[in-house]
Formats: structure tokens, C-alpha cells, sequence
């Protein structure tokens, strides 16, 4: 909690309300059953740049010292030793507090962070990775080309004791990582892939861990060293994990101050949105992320009353979808799939789930990033070609068409599940229900025991990176389905450095997406920031070179600008 200051105490009536009137037109989207012909309208989520509180506008000199309070939707299961580790956007933020990465997303694409330079030869078969001088690892030992060599090699799986859960297939591209010399890196790869820069930011995942946690057999996933603003202090499993500033944080901000400005952060789960907006409103919570139409209504409500600062972001937004196990029945079968998809009126799940908040998704690739297409081909609602398709597959298999729906999250989830189970209905299939912890879906989904699941992925900007969601034989291709013509194409796009080239190569891929209908496309997520009114800089500072942040919200963002007023 906080020391140095006191929040005033707020009431938190909003939430409540925004939650009776999701479940009031749940109530009258079960009855009308029929559906609803409205459209979905825009994104009401401002964009970051241009919202007070996002830390590249005039919110004051910033002070230093002061400790915050942080609420994340969910605990890290598996812990944080990198190279293994399952982190979703809660953990992300944890480790943008510990760690740094090589690359970092700004307004105008990756760049570099801990590296200083990562310059591509002409054909981007090989890159050459310039750290900065200067940089110490929270236990003082210096970075290295070494240190991220073994890194490096430890996503891929190829040093000793290390896994690489997810960079194995993540850098299956490279061939090679050499130093150089004492802070060069050269890495070369397979094939061309202008994308490298990306995929080490790898969506804040891929953090520079110091070698002394890298060899670390036993506590490698709770003891955490590396570069970045702040220092672990504590950690207690699904209570608070708390992080102190480091001293010798190697950035400075664009004044020359040394960074971070803050004293501290505590990191608190709270799975239930609900309690998490509620704890920011009564001032138990300095700062909360959150997604969902019910969390987003009640903090729009606060923001207008004037009790909290708010960031909305649609920049590069993630995707809500639910997808299908391939592997098994009934949805090894595209009739199945396909019944699913058309029994689903989704303008009414936006406008009665989402309360229309962000726009419908008609693909995996969020508007402004190559690939997207106002119409990719997904099957539109009809609930008469539902019963068919429905019955086509029992006439076809002997079988019903019925299916489990594993979800996990707060009553929002619940709801959606209910909403999703009606509509399912009306068209002649049975849909189960099975909830399960928020920290067990990942490895649920890792699994085969699930045939449809709620997820929120794919976020945009560089379309390469559902390589690894997407490709036959992916680890995380959850949906584990091996398509030639989605592999081709994968595999093309891969080398493609041009714009046009990349829109015509990933437009086609989600239509191919759609024709074999892997997903069932709901919404672009908008990610929100609620925090205090004493709390500022959430978006800032400048980078290195005087280079602005990301808009964006879906891999987090900079903790390292945030400050306090005393």
C-alpha cells in the first residue's frame, strides 16, 4: 500500500450500475432470441496520445519518490523465468517493472532499447545487435553480448537447463547467435525475416534475465534479476509481489532526470473486475488495467465524475475470439465449426455483451495493421442455416451437435458464457458450461482436453507474429489446426518487407482463416488504464533519441515515467 500519500477515499457506486444494465439486456437479448440488426459502431476509446494522464502531455514536472498501488487481472502462474515462463498481460507488466528488452514498440515501429542499434544486411538474413555501454544487471554483474547470447539461446531452447516453452518455436528462424565482440550480438537467420525486431520485444516477454537467474536451477522462476526500473522486493503467490526503484537504472528522461521517478510499486491480482475498478474508485488501488464492457462503462462513469484519470486504447488492439480444439469432436468437423459461427448473432453479442464499446473484428488482424480487411468472408448470423448445418453434422457423424465451453473470469465472463449458450440454443446445440481459474486456461488451452474456449490474443501491428500462432505443429497454436494454404502463406509473408506485398499476402490469409473457419471473431479489444488523479506519466517518458511510446495498450505499458504527486 501506499506510504507516502493517501488517496481520498471514493465511492464506488459506478460499476454496479454499469453491471445491472449488462445483465438487464442480457435478460431482453434471451428473450428477443430473434436477434438484432444493429450495427456496431466505433471504438469510444480515445486515443492515447490525446488523453490527459497518458504522459506525453503537460501534466507537470515530475517528482521523484512516492509508491503506487497496482491492480492486475490475475495472478502468473509458472513464475518468471523468462525463457519458460506463460505470461499474459499481468505478467507482462510485472516483468516491464524487472526487466528490459533488446527492442522496444514506439509511434514509428520497434527500436532499439537495451540494444542500442539492431541493424538488418540487405537481404534480413543477418542482424547485428549494438548493446549499450554501461548497463548492470540488478545484482551488478554488466550486460553483455554473452549474457544475451545465452539468452538468446535459452528461448531456443539450446542452453543447458533451460526449456524455452515458447521461444523454441517463437525463434525457430534462427540459425545462429554469435558475439561478435564484447557488446555485439550477430544473429543470422534461416530465412529473411524482416520481422526480428518484433519478435525480440516478443510483446514484453522476452526480457534480458541476468545470468545469475539464468543458471539458477531451483528459484530461477521467483528469484528475479535483471536490468530493469525496479528491483524484486517480495513476492507472496496471488497476494502482492512489490518491486523497489533501482538505483542504477541506466535511462534517463529527456531533462536528463534519472529514471524511474518512483519509489516503489505493489503489484495486486485481483481477478474479479469488479473489485479491481471498485478498489481503484475507493482509492485501495492507484492504478488498474482493464478490458470488458462492464469494467470499461464503470470507469468511463468515474472519469466523468471526476474521481479518476483514464487511458483508452484501440492502438494495435488484441482480438476477442473463441476457438475451436481441431483435434477433436466435434469440431474436427468444419460443419460443426461452421454451425457454431452462423448460430452466433455477433452484433448483438456486441451490443449486448461488449455495450458496443469497441468494433466487431471481422479477422485476426486489427485495423491498421497488413492484413486487415474491413470483410474477410466470415460466415455472417443465420440461425435457419445454424439448425441445418447442425443437423447436417448428426446426419453425417450419428452424434448430436454438443460441445463444452471452457472460460474462466469474473461475473462479466459468466454472462457472456450464458449469452453465448442461449444463442447456441436457439439454433438446436447444446452448449456446457465449464469454468475454470483465470491462471488454468493457458495450460488448458496447451492441452486437449477442451473443445471451445474464449481468448483474447493476436495483438496488431506487425502481422508476422501469428507466425507462432497460427503455424501447423506451434506449440501455442491452440487451436492445433495444420493447414497447407495457412502455412504457405505464413511462410511467405515471412519475407516480405513491403507493405502492399504484406496486405495482399495476410488479406488472403484471413480470408483462408475464415473459409475453414478456425475462429469466431468477436471484438478488437480496447484495453483501459485507470489510475488516480495524483498519478501521472502512465504513457511516458520519451525513449532513448527523444523517440515517443507506443499508443498502444495490449502488451502493457512504460512503468519507468510514472509519477506521484506529494
Amino acid at each position: 500500500m501506499r506510504e507516502e500519500r493517501t488517496a481520498p477515499r471514493r465511492r464506488a457506486t459506478a460499476l454496479a450500475a454499469a453491471a445491472a444494465t449488462v445483465a438487464a439486456l442480457a435478460i431482453l437479448a434471451g428473450a428477443c432470441g430473434g436477434g438484432d440488426s444493429t450495427s456496431s459502431k466505433g471504438s469510444t476509446g480515445a486515443d492515447s496520445s490525446s488523453v490527459k494522464g497518458a504522459g506525453t502531455d503537460n501534466e507537470g514536472t515530475p517528482r521523484r519518490g512516492g509508491k503506487v498501488t497496482y491492480g492486475l487481472e490475475a495472478e502468473t502462474s509458472g513464475g518468471f523465468c523468462l525463457p519458460d515462463a506463460q505470461l499474459a498481460i499481468s505478467g507482462i507488466m510485472v516483468a516491464r517493472a524487472v526487466y528490459d528488452t533488446l527492442t522496444i514498440p514506439t509511434a514509428d515501429g520497434f527500436k532499439g532499447y537495451l540494444a542500442e542499434s539492431v541493424t538488418p544486411n540487405a537481404d534480413y538474413t543477418q542482424w547485428t545487435i549494438k548493446l549499450r555501454d554501461g548497463v548492470e544487471f540488478h545484482d551488478g554483474s554488466p550486460l553483455t553480448a554473452q549474457v544475451v547470447k545465452n539468452n538468446i539461446d535459452a528461448d531456443l531452447g539450446r542452453y543447458p537447463g533451460r526449456n524455452g516453452l515458447l521461444g523454441r518455436f517463437v525463434f525457430a528462424n534462427i540459425d545462429t547467435v554469435t558475439v561478435t565482440d564484447p557488446m555485439t550480438v550477430t544473429v543470422t537467420t534461416k530465412v529473411p525475416w524482416p520481422a526480428l525486431p518484433a519478435y525480440l520485444y516478443g510483446g514484453g516477454r522476452f526480457g534480458i534475465i541476468a545470468q545469475s537467474q539464468l543458471d539458477d536451477p531451483n528459484t530461477c522462476d521467483t528469484k528475479l534479476v535483471g536490468t530493469g526500473p525496479f528491483k524484486l522486493d517480495e513476492w507472496v503467490v496471488n497476494d502482492h509481489l512489490t518491486v523497489s526503484r533501482n538505483p542504477n537504472y541506466w535511462a534517463k528522461d529527456a531533462q536528463g532526470r534519472q529514471l524511474p521517478y518512483l519509489d516503489g510499486i505493489e503489484f495486486r491480482p485481483s481477478p474479479d473486475s469488479d473489485a479491481r475498478v471498485n478498489s481503484l474508485a475507493s482509492g485501495q488501488y492507484d492504478i488498474v488495467h482493464a478490458t470488458g464492457a462492464e469494467s470499461i462503462k464503470a470507469l468511463e462513469a468515474e472519469r466523468n465524475d471526476g474521481n479518476i484519470n483514464l487511458i483508452q486504447s484501440l492502438d494495435n488492439a488484441e482480438v476477442e475470439y473463441m476457438m475451436f480444439n481441431t483435434t477433436k469432436p466435434p469440431f474436427d468437423n468444419q460443419v460443426a465449426r461452421e454451425a457454431v459461427a452462423t448460430a452466433l448473432d455477433r452484433k448483438l453479442y456486441n451490443k449486448v455483451r461488449n455495450l458496443d464499446t469497441s468494433p466487431l473484428a471481422s479477422g485476426g488482424y486489427p485495423e491498421g495493421t497488413p492484413g486487415h480487411l474491413p470483410d474477410a468472408g466470415f460466415p455472417g448470423f443465420d440461425r435457419n442455416k445454424a439448425r441445418a448445418l447442425a443437423a447436417q453434422y448428426e446426419k453425417e457423424t450419428g452424434q448430436p451437435l454438443e460441445f463444452t465451453y471452457v472460460f474462466s473470469g469474473d461475473a462479466g465472463s459468466i454472462a457472456t458464457a450464458q449469452f453465448v449458450q442461449e444463442q447456441m440454443k436457439a439454433a438446436g446445440i447444446t452448449m456446457k458450461l465449464r469454468q475454470l481459474e483465470q491462471a488454468a486456461l493457458i495450460n488448458t488451452a496447451l492441452g486437449n482436453d477442451w473443445q471451445l474456449m474464449p481468448f483474447r490474443n493476436f495483438p496488431g501491428g506487425v502481422p508476422d507474429t501469428n507466425y507462432v500462432w497460427w503455424y501447423g505443429g506451434s506449440p501455442v497454436n491452440f487451436g492445433k489446426f495444420d493447414d497447407p494454404k495457412v502455412n504457405e502463406l505464413l511462410d511467405r509473408g515471412r519475407g516480405e518487407a513491403d507493405t502492399a506485398q504484406q496486405q495482399a499476402t495476410y488479406g488472403e490469409l484471413n480470408r483462408q482463416l475464415n473459409r475453414q473457419v478456425y475462429f469466431v471473431w468477436l471484438n478488437n479489444t480496447e484495453w483501459n488504464i485507470g489510475s488516480s488523479p495524483e498519478v501521472h506519466g502512465i504513457m511516458g517518458p520519451e525513449l532513448p533519441g527523444g523517440i515517443l511510446p507506443a499508443k498502444g495498450l495490449a502488451t502493457g505499458h512504460p512503468l519507468t515515467g510514472i509519477w506521484v504527486d506529494q
